[in-house]
């Protein structure tokens, strides 16, 4: 007959259990997977497989008695709250694309172009949306995903399962991470606003030089054409500002 103790138990339960529910977090926070076309039988599954596959690399997790409620919750929320911060660290990234997008989208005119965007439950505009999309690919292109695996599991050597469940948020302070997204998105918007900008002027100047040209009727089908030859010129350079945004956000897991 087939028999095992609780301490056997234990020993196998507790270092899948707590890698478990920390990478289930992180999809429940994390752009993409959070969305509700995701089923959560997707999310379970991956998170589990996850879990399983860093086994190896996962330092040595004490067992905790699993009788013990008010221990057995701090833990859980321990690894609930470092996944959905670690969710929160990639959202961040990607709404800084989409303010970017915005924030040319305000320059060029075509803020006027919003729609509401049922993948989100939000109102966005037609150049936010397209940065949203791009930035999705992105992450797929630089290996996003296993610098986020990587950050997942050295999170265990960072902050361990133990009896500090709330140390990692005086350690990593996630509150301040809110600036990142101004910070980000200026920086990847700054080139075409200042291009927009320089078109905006030599309107504003041709308008007092010849006021008979109509500039409202010239002036916007020129702003939206430099806007969209300057987007298509900038592209390329959007890989390094996103790679060190995701790679500064994820160092305060390791």
């Amino acid at each position: 007959m087939i028999g095992f103790t609780e301490a056997q138990l234990l020993a196998w339960l507790n270092p899948l259990l707590w890698p478990f529910i920390r990478t289930l977090a992180l999809f429940s926070g994390m752009p993409t997977f959070s969305q509700r076309t995701v089923p959560m039988r997707l999310r379970v599954g991956l998170a589990l497989f996850i879990s399983v596959a860093a086994q190896a690399s996962l330092p040595a997790i004490p067992p905790v008695p699993l009788d013990s409620l008010p221990m057995l919750t701090l833990l859980i929320a321990q690894q609930v709250l470092i996944g959905l911060t670690m969710g929160f660290a990639v959202r961040i990234v990607y709404a800084a694309l989409e303010f970017a997008g915005e924030l040319i989208g305000l320059q060029m005119g075509l803020n006027f172009a919003g729609f509401f965007d049922p993948g989100t439950g939000a109102q966005g505009t037609a150049t936010s949306r397209f940065f949203g999309s791009l930035v999705a690919f992105l992450f797929i292109a630089i290996n996003g995903h296993l610098l986020l695996i990587q950050a997942l599991v050295q999170s265990f050597h960072s902050f361990p399962v133990g009896q500090e469940p709330f140390a990692f948020l005086r350690a990593a302070q996630p509150q301040t991470w809110g600036a990142e997204i101004f910070q980000i998105g200026l920086w990847i918007a700054l080139p075409l606003i200042t291009m927009l900008t320089f078109v905006n002027l030599v309107l504003g100047i041709i308008s007092r030089v010849a006021p008979q040209i109509g500039i409202f009727a010239v002036g916007f089908p020129v702003t939206v054409s430099v806007g969209l030859l300057g987007m298509v010129a900038t592209l390329p350079l959007m890989q390094t500002p996103f790679s060190a945004a995701l790679e500064r956000l994820l160092a305060a897991f390791s």
